[in-house]
This record gives C-alpha cells, sequence and structure tokens, in this order.
C-alpha cells in the first residue's frame, strides 16, 4: 500500500498553546480521508502504516481534527477512531440526511466531539448545530460581518467557535475581540509588529552559534569553547543528556563529553535548536516545533537531493526560514548581521538561488497544498512517495528535539 500524504496544522487555544492539530491528507482539494467503498477498504486505510503508527508521530498524544464526508459520515467511519483523541470535523458540503444526523447523534452519543466545517449559518443545518461542539469559521475567505451575523443567528449554547485561516497577530486579535476560543492558521509563523530599535547583542550572539554551527569548517575546538561560555546553553545540554531519556550511568559533566556523546552532527542540531529555543522566549512553542520539523525535513530533503549543501547547512536553511517570527524582525535585516552561506540568504532573502525549491516544497507540504507539492517535487526530481516518510521521520525527530530544549 502507498504511503499516505498528511500534514498537520496547528490549533490553538487563547493562550496559544495547542489544543489539537488538524490533518490534512493527500486526496484533491479536500484534503479529506480518501473516500473509500466497503468494509474491506476502510479496514486497509486504518491499518496501514499511518495509523499504525503514523498518527503518535504526527500529533504527539494530541487530539486530532479529520474531515469527513457524506459517505464516510453515513457509512459511521469515524466511530473506529478513539473517541477520546478525534475531533469528527464535518465538512461544509455534508446535507444533513437521515442517515448523518442518525450517525451524527450514535457519534455524540458516544462521546465523540463534532465540529462543523467552514460553517455560513442555514436553517438547514439547524439539526446539525444542535449536535456540534466545535464552529469553524474561515476567517481569512468569510467577512467580519457575515461572521457577526451568523453567530446572533445561532441559538445559545456552550459550543466552542474555532477561527480558521488566522494568517497575522492582527487577525488573532480580532477574533479573540469576537468571542472565538480555537485559532487555526500560520498566524505563529509571522512577525508580529513590534516597534523595536535594532536587533540586540544577545541576540545575535546567539543567531551567530547557530551559524557557526551550520559551517562544515568550524573547528570542534572552537565549538567547544564557543558553547562553554555560555551557561544557559551548557545547561539545557547536560540537563538533556543526563535526563532518564538516556539512563547513563556516568553523567556528562562537560561540553567535551556532550559532543563526544552526541557525535558531531546531531551536537550541532541540538545546541543550534537550544538556541533557537532561547531567542523564542515568550512565543508559541509551536514556532519551535515548526522549526524542528523544517530543520529536520530540508535535511532529509538534501540527503536524498544530493544538493551542494551539508547536512548542518540544510537544517540551518530549515530553522532559519522562521527566525523572522522568532524575533520579529525583517528577514533580510537578521541574514545581514549573519555569517550564514550565500545559497542560505538567496532562498530565504530574494527566494532564489539552488535551494530556494526545497525550503518551498517544506511549507508547501506543512500547508498540505498537495498540487504545488507534486510540481515542486517533480521539478527537483525527488519520488513524491518518499515525502511523507520524510516528513514523518521530521515530526518524530522534532518532538524529542523540543521536549528537550523548551
Amino acid at each position: 500500500m502507498k504511503n499516505v500524504y498528511v500534514a498537520r496544522q496547528p490549533i490553538f487555544d487563547e493562550s496559544k498553546s495547542i489544543y489539537a492539530y488538524e490533518l490534512l491528507f493527500r486526496d484533491g482539494a479536500a484534503n479529506c480521508i480518501p473516500e473509500i467503498d466497503g468494509d474491506v477498504a476502510t479496514k486497509a486505510l486504518l491499518t496501514n502504516s499511518f495509523f499504525s503508527f503514523g498518527m503518535d508521530t504526527l500529533v504527539g498524544g494530541r487530539r486530532f481534527f479529520i474531515n469527513f464526508t457524506q459517505n464516510l459520515l453515513e457509512k459511521k467511519v469515524p466511530l473506529l477512531l478513539p473517541r477520546e483523541r478525534v475531533v469528527v470535523e464535518i465538512l461544509e458540503d455534508v446535507t444533513p440526511t437521515p442517515a448523518v444526523l442518525a450517525a451524527c447523534a450514535e457519534m455524540s452519543a458516544d462521546g465523540y466531539t463534532i465540529a462543523l466545517d467552514d460553517f455560513v449559518y442555514s436553517a438547514d443545518l439547524d439539526p446539525l448545530v444542535a449536535l456540534a461542539d466545535i464552529i469553524k469559521f474561515d476567517f481569512r475567505l468569510t467577512p467580519k460581518e457575515t461572521i457577526d451575523a451568523c453567530l446572533k443567528q445561532l441559538p445559545e449554547s456552550n459550543r466552542t467557535l474555532l477561527a480558521e485561516k488566522v494568517e497575522s497577530y492582527d487577525e488573532f486579535e480580532a477574533a479573540l475581540e469576537m468571542g472565538f476560543e480555537l485559532f487555526q492558521g500560520y498566524f505563529f509563523c509571522k512577525p508580529e509588529v513590534i516597534q523595536r530599535a535594532e536587533i540586540q547583542g544577545s541576540q545575535i550572539n546567539l543567531m551567530i552559534i547557530m551559524a557557526q554551527l551550520a559551517n562544515e569548517t568550524f573547528q570542534l575546538d572552537e565549538m567547544e569553547k564557543l558553547i562553554s561560555r555560555d551557561i544557559s546553553i551548557s545547561y539545557k545540554l547536560f540537563k538533556y543528556l543526563n535526563s532518564a531519556f538516556f539512563g547513563r550511568a556516568c553523567k556528562v559533566s562537560s561540553v567535551k563529553e556532550a559532543l563526544v556523546y552526541l557525535g558531531e552532527k546531531e551536537f550541532r542540531r541540538f545546541v543550534a535548536l537550544i538556541a533557537m529555543s532561547r531567542l523564542a522566549e515568550g512565543k508559541p512553542n509551536e514556532l519551535i516545533r515548526a522549526a524542528c520539523i523544517r530543520g529536520k525535513f530540508c535535511e532529509l530533503l538534501g540527503a536524498e537531493l544530493k544538493v551542494n549543501a551539508s547536512p548542518s547547512e540544510m537544517f540551518t536553511l530549515g530553522m532559519f526560514s522562521l527566525i523572522d517570527a522568532v524575533i520579529d524582525r525583517p528577514m533580510d535585516r537578521i541574514m545581514a548581521e549573519l555569517p550564514l552561506s550565500g545559497a542560505i540568504k538567496n532562498a530565504l532573502v530574494d527566494a532564489r538561488g539552488p535551494l530556494i525549491g526545497v525550503i518551498e516544497l517544506v511549507r508547501r507540504y506543512e500547508s498540505g497544498q498537495w498540487e504545488k507539492v507534486s510540481r515542486l517535487s517533480r521539478a527537483l526530481q525527488i519520488d513524491d512517495e518518499t515525502l511523507p516518510v520524510l516528513y514523518l521521520q521530521a515530526c518524530q525527530w522534532s518532538e524529542t528535539a523540543a521536549r528537550a530544549s523548551l
């Protein structure tokens, strides 16, 4: 069976903590579970490599939203998934037939959470509204006046309002003021508009450490001295290596021991991640997870594509693609301060050069833009069947790495 093409999109609560992920499947424009015919196909779908081990890798024990079509709802497919984890998302084109309503009533009675996607009020939807726990509004495509009118028509209840396609902090604040409690979109990956002077010296020092770690010619003894001088990075490094996760009998007590134990490549990656987490203090933790995924995904893609860049450089490309959101500065100003390769700067500042295709592929994959993913993978001459495997590996690595660095 083919690998399942799937990405995840975070859903935040009011404090910008993760509430759940929506899983975006490759199945045309709908991004829903692929249509199935009969019980045999259903069981095959739910027991393939994605559902057998990929789910926890993708969502890390959190809840997940999945879109269900009319056919899948009438067949009661959601009942095959764990009620405490899945949120049954009903697509906007689902007609509330007696079969759909009966299935949703059974799911609701069994404790499943039900969400209505891309909601626009119609009296015909009242039976589904009565069963829904969460109602989603497309905050980018639906005018504020239309949303306000819909909210006034909804009956009073304890249901939760979710604003999706929230792509800026201004939109997040606007949705918050309107009474929304959940927020979906990539606003957290965008810089906030904050009036500040120059980039702070402490920020530059951390970014320079990250940039030097990306340079394969940077000598190990220089690396050791650089990290040893930074107490915060050294502390997190020792705490990570001496944790129960490794179960070491002898404690790591020096940067040199840590370097030997982790190996040069993993040491470079992990220290860069610690530096990034310090830069991102006060930002949503999901920003660090996203940077981890991008870094590892770029590194893995670089190995497949045989690009003229080291693994550390590819990892840095992915990590630094979010640095403007981390420190709320324009990308060109940040890059001007750092000793990074011309290839990385060209890709991140001017969207050109040999690495732009890689970072664009990563961006399109994470947002589930499957048609663009296919075009980019063809242009890069990479078998798109490998992409889901690499993405899962990046998610798996990021869960461990982010927990250790935060």
